[in-house]
């Protein structure tokens, strides 16, 4: 476990403004109030969810202690590592899964190491923060490498079953875990909120069943789906472990490739694999208590390159960070003193180039892009509307009057589409032979665009095929 007394030093150094390598940070500029305190990535308490009381740090890394999960081993290393792979590699406490499934993706993820050294240098911006985490609930390590099997180590990574972000949160599965998903912002993507709400269900999934394989078999296909699948073979007589079960391929190839990981980490070499190693220290932190504030300002503010601040601020899908209570900045740990630095030189002068606009009756895109001297494929951009989409959201951000179109038109690479809120479910309507979405949209008084962003519709429809008609969502 990590030192005790490291971490307080480190706390304190980092609280007072004196980061490991960074410069004290200066007086701010008259006016300008106090930067609120940052939290060391991994160290701050998880925000407490509701009707919870958030535990003290200590307490925390006593229960990792003193209350491991059943199946853990805990090891004593009272000397911290110094590579990030070592302190990962000590934590290993899932059984090994041994068969010609395991090393057939062993050698295919040796067979191809350029695609593999992308997944491990992305991942060096997130793994000590997720082993900090796995740490205080007391799991095993090779947990950390599961976003290398779900997202390639991409926060923004989005699959066809509308899974997104490192720890591929299904809609659904993230409201269930308080990841707010709206126009601006998807808890999904954002690191820190969607890695303590997977080691969450990853938790709960454990205790339901007490093994890591039919746990990590759950995440992927599903607790409810595993849970049948196991009664079924305990009804058959037949073994209910993981390697029994008859599920989908996916699954069936889902812990080889974790397996197979593990193996390359825990001993590179025979595989021709060079980690290359990550020092075993906070690589960002949280910033708290912001203003109203651009992307663009904020990552130029902390000097650095839009596409690096996204990379550690994934959840906002706005170049607008609006601010709130629980809104937060994610930044470097070498950063955050030269933003306050240059935020204090920056007053009086605008943080911001874009205003919340709510489209009128009877405007087109075409008429609200003029209006705002942009090309429709820029307002598209901005508001995250598909180029071939014609419709117009609720709510959109537009340019503020005298700002820099070319240059605030430059958006960050990873912007995403804003989540499609579908309202809630206010009938059900069972395909018949002869209908169409047409005739099932006059009946029930809405739009076939309606019925096809609510129920994902194609262009044909099947006899007994359930349509979902929905309440109208205001973003």
């Amino acid at each position: 476990m990590t030192n005790l007394r490291h971490i307080s030093l480190a706390m304190l150094a980092l609280a007072a403004g004196c980061a490991t390598q960074q410069p004290s940070t200066p007086a701010p500029a008259p006016r300008m109030p106090e930067p609120p305190p940052v939290e060391m990535a991994g160290y701050a308490p998880a925000v407490p969810r509701k009707n919870q009381v958030a535990k003290p740090l200590l307490a925390l890394e006593r229960q990792v202690v003193t209350e491991p999960l059943r199946g853990v081993t805990m090891i004593d290393a009272t000397e911290p590592a110094e590579d990030l792979w070592e302190r990962i590699r000590r934590g290993f406490a899932m059984p090994d899964l041994d068969n010609k499934l395991v090393r057939r993706k062993s050698a295919e993820y040796a067979a191809s190491p350029e695609y593999l050294q992308r997944i491990l240098d992305r991942s060096r911006l997130y793994l000590y923060h997720i082993v900090e985490e796995i740490e205080k609930r007391g799991l095993p390590t090779e947990l950390a490498l599961l976003p290398m099997v779900e997202s390639a180590f991409n926060p923004m990574a989005y699959s066809r079953a509308h899974a997104s972000g490192l720890w591929q949160f299904v809609p659904g599965t993230g409201k269930r875990y308080e990841l707010a998903q709206n126009w601006w912002y998807d808890g999904r993507r954002d690191i820190v909120a969607s890695t303590n709400a997977a080691l969450d269900y990853l938790t709960y999934i454990y205790e339901m069943h007490g093994d890591w394989h039919l746990t990590l078999a759950s995440y992927n296909w599903g607790e409810n789906a595993v849970r049948r699948a196991v009664a079924k073979n305990r009804k058959a007589g037949k073994p209910t472990n993981y390697a029994s079960l008859k599920m989908p391929r996916e699954t069936q190839h889902y812990i080889p490739k974790l397996q197979a990981l593990k193996n390359i980490i825990a001993d590179p070499e025979p595989y021709g694999i060079d980690l290359g190693p990550i020092p075993n220290q906070p690589y960002f932190v949280t910033v708290t208590g912001h203003p109203e504030i651009d992307v663009q300002t904020a990552a130029r503010l902390a000097e650095m390159k839009v596409a690096d601040f996204m990379a550690l601020n994934p959840g906002f899908s706005r170049p607008l960070i609006r601010s709130s209570a629980d809104s937060r900045l994610v930044l470097p740990a070498d950063k955050v003193a030269v933003f306050y630095e240059n935020l204090a030189s920056h007053e009086g002068k605008p943080l911001v180039s874009w205003r919340v606009y709510h489209p009128k009756a009877g405007e087109t895109l075409g008429s609200i892009a003029r209006q705002h001297h942009l090309t429709i494929e820029q307002l598209k951009r901005v508001n995250g509307i598909a180029q071939h989409s014609w419709a117009i959201p609720r709510v959109m951000v537009v340019p503020l009057k005298g700002v820099d179109i070319a240059a605030a038109g430059k958006l960050p690479i990873m912007y995403a589409a804003p989540v499609r809120s579908r309202g809630t479910v206010r009938g059900v309507h069972v395909v018949k032979r002869g209908e169409t979405l047409s005739s099932i949209a006059a009946r029930h008084r809405v739009s076939v665009a309606d019925l096809k962003r609510w129920n994902e519709l194609g262009r044909y429809l099947q006899v007994g095929q359930k349509v979902y008609i929905r309440k109208t969502v205001r973003q």
